[in-house]
């Protein structure tokens, strides 16, 4: 809530507040927020409150805000700093809202340039999302796309390295040749994990080696590991 009034990409119509929320530093700052942009601020009961929110556990305030911004793939690299070449994170098949939010918040905090997200067969940006997001999705530009196996096409033709995370990957995340190059992290779903079309479109398959008993991670975990590990390979260039 305190990143949709601070970051100001799309309009915020309301800020509701549920009746006897516990005070706290972080909700002074989003009712101080809404008053210097001038958002209109409501108090609800709270089963009215409750009623309204739709996720679970709202914390005592949410917002009525317009659509989050489309992101042109293109635009976004053309657009990228002379002295940072992109890092996209591509997501197929994710359907979990939480995993998804989770993989947002790990993109915005490791300096991705955008996350590209299939249209269909895929969790969307729900308010669930947004909430496990943490206000990531404010940051990150967020590119939908009609089918992933086209846009990783589109990629490659640009220059950009498309790597898959996939356990059975021939090379290992920590000796990732390609890491400070254009590059497109591409994650797979939370069962199956990368699809086959998608998988033929990698130029490399990159998994993340396990010392314990498990056979693999949760993909936001994995996902966590792989891009810290390919941003701190950047921040070393």
């Amino acid at each position: 809530m305190r990143e949709l009034l601070l970051v100001g990409r799309r309009p915020v119509h309301e800020v509701v507040l549920a009746a006897g929320v516990d005070s706290a530093p972080i909700l002074a700052d989003i009712v101080a927020l809404a008053g210097e942009l001038r958002v209109p601020l409501r108090e609800l009961s709270r089963s009215r409150f409750e009623a309204r929110a739709r996720t679970e556990a709202p914390q005592g305030v949410l917002a009525r805000a317009g659509p989050l911004p489309a992101a042109d793939l293109e635009a976004l690299i053309n657009a990228s700093e002379p002295d940072e070449a992109p890092f996209l994170l591509v997501v197929d098949g994710v359907t979990d809202p939480g995993n998804l939010g989770a993989l947002l918040r790990t993109a915005e905090g490791a300096g991705v340039t955008a996350a590209i997200l299939p249209r269909h067969r895929a969790a969307r940006i729900t308010p669930t999302v947004a909430k496990a997001a943490a206000g990531a999705i404010e940051h990150v530009p967020l590119v939908q796309v009609p089918g992933i196996p086209a846009a990783l096409a589109q990629l490659s033709d640009r220059g950009v390295w498309v790597v898959g995370l996939d356990d059975a990957g021939t090379a290992d995340i920590y000796d990732l040749a390609v890491a400070t190059e254009p590059v497109a992290l591409v994650l797979g779903s939370e069962g199956r994990g990368l699809a086959r079309l998608t998988r033929e479109r990698c130029d490399v398959l990159a998994g993340v080696r396990l010392h314990g008993h498990l056979e693999s991670l949760n993909v936001s975990a994995a996902a966590a590991v792989a891009c810290f590990e390919i941003r701190r390979r950047r921040s070393a260039r």
